[in-house]
């Protein structure tokens, strides 16, 4: 039973107006008594502001499939100056066919099927969505055959890149390997050619982010015992063409893990610069990339999950990091070399931007974006029984507030703006629905 079945442009002026959501110290206790109840018990929003339900699991799609279950990362892209598109990750896993969006429906695209020849239900779905009238005008299945498409990260290129945490070998009831990135063009009608990235690894991948100025991915994976990962393509947007894996490690020596387990190793504020250690054997049969990334000097995380690119940094959380086990989110700030010799002499900062100590403030963050005013925009995911997760503000400075209470027993992922951040998209994981989220954002 895996932990989700256990517990089943935003301005400075519009923060203003949030009354009793502005943002609280670290040390401060945070009261969700300012949101108004939601009276049909989905979610809860500051006054003023109001959500739509624009996608639900078992909906029907126009390519004759049904949405899936299991909404998890999502991406948003312009099409043109009214409508989007919005890309969205099914965490679906080989045994959940009955929840999936083909049922015994034939599927021409796949990457991988079961030994009976279904197609895999992991996978993405597209909705096309008319910000201006405020309706789907099209969804449909984008990506086939995968395994629990968790998170991923948009491209400056106009794609979504999923990602399997997931590393099922092949024979297990399935034919290949799984434990890799997908790429999803936005603007393409119906289900792309599956081609795994195979350059970028194979580990239990979470999430991705492209820094637009250099092209290169920044890649989290959730364990444990994770690496923060970085792949420098040959060919600047053309993934497929290969390149080279690599895990962040500090310049420090002895300083090999954040997690501040056992002792408090990187307090929270601190920045320290980084090396990038040669990854090899990434195809990891044995799934063992992480130890022996460890062993050659990179450092430890605790579980990284979302990761977005914004301000200049790449922002990601780790959920359980942290002397509480609450929850981190770094901060890396590339080196103005990056992914070139010259950041040897000035090599790029990592710091621990947030942790924190108290379940009230932020409580296992998970998917997060970046809002167009620099804050950032968090969706918990708790691990306990009767689960109360928020979407969580963070300012530039660290601080915390809250922006929404989630009133599913569930988790809150896939938050992302539209291109004109006009709308906050976000899924509901299971029953999977998809919010779109309007007010005032950009009057006081």
């Amino acid at each position: 039973m895996d932990r989700r079945e256990f517990a089943k442009s935003l301005t400075a002026l519009a923060f203003a107006g949030l009354a009793g959501c502005t943002a609280r110290g670290l040390g401060a206790s945070v009261s969700s008594a300012d949101l108004v109840l939601d009276p049909e018990g989905v979610i809860d929003l500051p006054r003023g502001y109001a959500y739509r339900v624009i996608s639900r699991a078992g909906d029907a799609m126009d390519d004759g499939h049904v949405v899936g279950d299991r909404a998890d990362g999502m991406g948003c892209f312009a099409l043109d100056r009214h409508r989007v598109a919005l890309v969205r990750n099914h965490e679906l896993q080989v045994k959940h066919h009955g929840s999936g969006p083909f049922g015994e429906r034939a599927v021409a695209l796949a990457y991988d099927r079961t030994n009976d020849g279904r197609a895999l239900p992991g996978g993405t779905s597209t909705l096309i969505y008319d910000l201006r009238r405020g309706r789907v005008e099209a969804q449909y299945q984008s990506l086939a055959g995968t395994i629990r498409n968790c998170s991923g990260g948009i491209t400056p290129w106009g794609s979504w890149l999923t990602c399997e945490e997931d590393v099922t070998r092949a024979g297990n009831g399935v034919a290949r390997d799984h434990g890799w990135v997908f790429e999803v063009p936005a603007a393409h009608k119906g289900l792309v050619e599956p081609v795994p990235l195979t350059a970028m690894g194979r580990f239990n991948h979470e999430a991705a982010a492209v820094d637009p100025a250099t092209g290169i991915v920044y890649l989290t994976e959730d364990r444990d015992d994770s690496l923060f990962y970085r792949f420098l393509p040959a060919r600047r947007g053309e993934l497929a063409a290969g390149g080279r894996l690599q895990a962040l490690a500090f310049v420090e020596p002895g300083l090999d893990d954040t997690r501040n387990w056992s002792e408090v190793t990187l307090p929270r504020g601190t920045g320290r610069p980084v090396r990038w250690v040669d990854l090899d054997g990434t195809h990891s049969p044995d799934d063992d990339l992480r130890l022996r990334g460890h062993a050659a000097g990179a450092a430890r995380f605790a579980r990284g999950e979302g990761v977005h690119f914004g301000n200049g940094s790449i922002y990601f959380c780790c959920t359980s990091g942290g002397a509480a086990k609450l929850g981190q989110v770094m901060r890396y700030r590339p080196s103005k070399a990056e992914g070139q010799a010259g950041e040897r002499t000035s090599p790029g900062t990592l710091q621990n931007f947030v942790e924190s100590s108290d379940p009230a403030l932020f409580n296992f963050g998970d998917n997060l974006t970046v809002a167009p005013n620099g804050h950032l925009v968090v969706c918990e995911d708790q691990y306990s029984l009767i689960v109360n997760n928020h979407l969580r503000g963070v300012t530039p400075a660290g601080d915390l507030y809250t922006l929404g209470r989630c009133r599913q027993q569930t988790e809150l992922a896939g938050a992302c703006f539209s291109p004109d951040g006009s709308t906050l998209f976000v899924n509901l994981y299971s029953p999977a629905m998809t919010l779109a989220i309007t007010g005032p954002w950009g009057s006081a």
